[in-house]
């Protein structure tokens, strides 16, 4: 049966649909649609197209990968148009399509595919606004998972760490973006926080993503996973320490936590106005950083490693 896509043009998307269709770049089974998931315009022709041509032999799956970001900062300096374009995209962009393909899904007693990412289920540094959306849409697969489960309809949500997809390679993207921020940022917060602050963080967002994994098949197979076995759980953790970020996520106590994903991802040094000699300043980095750890562990986890 066929199966729906969203956001295919590059990464775990395209390298998933080149798999799906027999490896084959051109085969006549792969029908591609231009479509922004902002514009309920696009979403509508897609639904139409594709109720149009699955008349005859249901819709098995549905792919929802398409993700946006185009700011790493902290929440205070992110600026407001960023949380609106992440969930646009990130929710309601996939919360229209994935409703309007319910009723071909339910027929046909299919599948729903989300990329989700950690960063939705822990308080990853600088990235307020994309990890908010994410932990909006994977709420949202959880409740279809719960309220579908009736028709036969399973939902599975895929957390992958960090690849290397072509976003990630855009090295000069990210470079153009920071430089948008510094020149957008009212006068009084780049006081508080100092260009130099914003060029560290963006510094070590750099450095992580050139950790990154080249090898996409990790997600690739969890995707096919999810859409073809016959009990796919309903998590995917494809990728290196995943596992370990959760069980560190869920059972250590909270300063822990947030020590873990500075060391890993951001750590983010102090604020202009936060440092030694500055009015209001505090004595030092760590009180800062960390005012009140807290000593109780996390809420155990349901983790399908």
């Amino acid at each position: 049966m066929p199966r729906a896509r969203g956001g295919c043009d590059s990464g775990f998307g395209k390298e998933a649909a080149k798999k799906l269709e027999l490896r084959a770049c051109c085969s006549p089974h792969l029908k591609l649609l231009q479509m922004d998931l902002t514009k309920p315009g696009d979403i509508s022709r897609a639904l139409e197209f594709t109720k149009a041509h699955t008349t005859s032999t249901g819709l098995w799956g549905l792919v929802n990968n398409a993700g946006f970001n185009d700011v790493v900062a902290d929440a205070e300096l992110a600026p407001l148009a960023t949380f609106r374009s992440c969930m646009e995209v990130n929710f309601f962009g996939t919360l229209q399509l994935t409703k309007g393909l319910l009723p071909l899904l339910r027929r046909s007693r299919g599948r729903i595919v989300t990329l989700g990412s950690p960063a939705g289920d822990m308080p990853y540094p600088c990235l307020g606004a994309y990890g908010t959306s994410k932990a909006a849409v994977v709420l949202l697969m959880d409740t279809f998972n719960c309220e579908l489960l009736p028709w036969g309809v399973k939902v599975s949500v895929i957390q992958p760490g960090c690849f290397k997809t072509e976003s990630v390679k855009n090295v000069s993207n990210w470079e153009r973006r920071k430089q948008l921020l510094l020149t957008s940022l009212p006068q009084e917060l780049l006081q508080a926080y100092g260009e130099d602050y914003i060029e560290h963080v963006h510094g070590q967002f750099l450095h992580s993503l050139s950790l990154a994994l080249p090898d996409l098949s990790p997600v690739v197979d969890a995707i096919i996973d999810a859409l073809l076995a016959a009990h796919p759980p309903s998590r995917y953790y494809p990728g290196r320490g995943v596992g370990l970020m959760y069980f560190i996520h869920y059972y250590l106590p909270e300063g822990l936590r947030r020590r873990f994903l500075q060391a890993f991802f951001i750590s983010p040094c102090l604020p202009s106005a936060l440092r030694p000699g500055k009015p209001g300043s505090t004595p030092t980095q760590d009180a800062a950083q960390d005012p009140d750890p807290d000593p109780s562990p996390g809420p155990s986890p349901t983790v399908a490693q």
